[in-house]
């Protein structure tokens, strides 16, 4: 068994690394008003892999806007690094060189759409060509048609945009952000003011530029379309929720959630390793990171037999923590390496007291497993 400390809710290791389209390493932002100095972000660590869809959720205030700040290069840390694509975007590097960097690699949209009112909607696809210097410049009206085409908007490409709808000017500030074919999409609260049937057409989109190997990082409020992003990575106060905690425990508060992240520890088991013995006092609370876990009985012959298997977003060790009681059978590692996030009883005790939608809900886990146990058990008893 291995023990580290949960220091970031997101690492990858080194090997990783050239998957990685977004690195963000102690992220620190600080700003001074009239009041006082106050930091929004405070130490985020992220990484992002390519071709993966993420959701940034989190409360108005939370600082998930500023995170995609940094992402875009519009604003500035106070500490830290920003890679983007390989690119550290902030050391060594001048605004302009930013800017251009910006226009070849990433392609933003935004919640107001920010489409230029006097050019046309083909004109405006065509203007980050343009600002890029990439394409033959009589290549531009066809790509731009083309991009137009695929968001459904080629009927519309010679009006302005006070002349479509605004889920129709939404998907043209999409076909502009991808007019560079940009590695990158990042988008801040593209659906915000949209009805359900265009938001959907959206997250179509966003899925199809996904499945063609392309990252999207989307901030939204809307928990329906969290459900259909491969992460959903919450900020609460300025930090990283880890996405362990976030995943097993849905009901929680987000200032709960960031109290388990702060107390949490990682173990890892190798194959078959015991995590908990038969009759052993529990004093953590389980999430299973990666990996499978196999919960064990003994039957009156000493034969062993799998209760259970867990898996990522699972958890155990809620029955002996609630109930007070040692463990009624053997957990063990399955057939892989399992990684795991524990809590200490005080603390996993404190905020479920806390939380009685999650103590009701954990309840219910309970009940079940219980009900599972005692089948298995009269299984066992008549073999």
């Amino acid at each position: 068994m291995k023990k580290t400390p949960l220091r970031a809710p997101l690492t990858i290791d080194s090997a990783g690394s050239a998957q990685a389209m977004i690195e963000l390493r102690g992220i620190i932002k600080r700003f001074t008003n009239a009041a006082g100095e106050f930091t929004v972000l405070k130490g985020i660590d992220l990484t992002i892999n390519r071709g993966e869809f993420v959701s940034i959720v989190g409360k108005s205030g939370s600082g998930k806007s500023t995170l995609l700040n940094m992402v875009t290069g519009i604003d500035h840390p106070t500490e830290g690094h920003v890679v983007v694509n390989g690119a550290d975007i902030y050391t060594g590097i001048t605004e302009s060189q930013r800017s251009k960097w910006r226009g070849k690699n990433l392609g933003i949209v935004f919640q107001f759409f920010q489409l230029l009112p006097m050019l046309t909607l083909l004109e405006n696809v065509m203007l980050p060509m343009d600002y890029a210097d990439l394409y033959d410049f009589d290549e531009r009206p066809k790509r731009a048609m083309e991009l137009l085409t695929l968001v459904g908007l080629e009927k519309f490409a010679y009006k302005l945009p006070v002349l479509v709808s605004t889920g129709q000017q939404q998907l043209a500030a999409i076909a502009r952000a991808m007019a560079c074919d940009p590695p990158l999409l990042v988008a801040d609260e593209p659906t915000g003011n949209l009805d359900t049937r265009s938001a959907d057409k959206i997250i179509q989109l966003f899925e199809g530029f996904v499945e063609q190997g392309k990252t999207v990082v989307m901030v939204t409020h809307d928990p329906s379309l969290t459900s259909r992003t491969h992460r959903n990575i919450i900020i609460s106060d300025g930090e990283v929720i880890d996405e362990t905690v976030s995943r097993s425990l849905p009901q929680l508060r987000h200032r709960h959630m960031l109290e388990f992240t702060k107390v949490a520890e990682e173990r890892s088991y190798q194959p078959g390793e015991t995590i908990i013995s038969r009759a052993q006092s529990v004093d953590y609370f389980f999430m299973i990171r990666t990996g499978q876990v196999e919960v064990v009985l003994r039957d009156e012959k000493n034969q062993e037999y799998i209760v259970s298997n867990l898996g990522k977003g699972e958890y155990f060790g809620e029955m002996e923590l609630l109930d007070g009681g040692k463990s009624i059978a053997n957990v063990r590692a399955g057939s892989q390496l399992v990684e795991l996030v524990i809590i200490p009883r005080a603390d996993f005790m404190r905020v479920i007291n806390e939380s009685p939608i999650t103590a009701e809900a954990i309840g219910k886990i309970v009940k079940k497993r219980l009900e599972e146990h005692r089948t298995a058990d009269r299984r066992a008893a008549n073999r």
